[in-house]
């Protein structure tokens, strides 16, 4: 089992059902009991008997879940794909920019010097001037990496 005992208060640390069963047993074995501390069964978890049951039931709720949402997701991916939704992060630059900029870069434009001559065209940052490492670096011309 994973060493979780080093885990940083606010690190999130996901288990599948058999590890968290196994952490469970584990740590009634050494005499410590779980509490949840939000949700409807918030309180002392009592380690025997029902609890335990109630314990295991939940933990595989919380799998068939996590399991139904890892099968249906790629099933949204490709619908949303088909009514012509791609994920992901918009183009900064539309191609006309794209190729007015690798022209700049090919005539020895200095970096800030292209970026001061483009301009988002679309989007929440309509207006502004791209980061030209970024919005060039999509041609995959080594150059263009810091």
């Amino acid at each position: 089992m994973r060493d979780i005992k080093n885990a940083a208060l606010d690190q999130t640390i996901t288990l599948s059902v058999a590890e968290l069963m196994t952490l469970s047993a584990t740590l009634q074995s050494d005499g410590i009991r779980l509490e949840p501390l939000t949700g409807p069964f918030t309180g002392v978890h009592d380690p025997t008997g029902v609890g335990s049951t109630l314990f295991a039931v939940l933990a595989v709720t919380a799998q068939l879940d996590h399991d139904h949402i890892r099968e249906k997701t790629p099933q949204g991916q490709r619908a949303a794909a088909a009514r012509g939704r791609h994920g992901g992060r918009p183009a900064l630059i539309d191609p006309d920019s794209l190729t007015y900029g690798l022209a700049l870069h090919d005539a020895g434009t200095p970096d800030p010097g292209i970026a001061k001559q483009l301009t988002i065209k679309t989007g929440k940052d309509a207006g502004r001037r791209p980061c030209v490492y970024r919005a060039l670096a999509v041609v995959g011309d080594p150059s263009w990496t810091r």
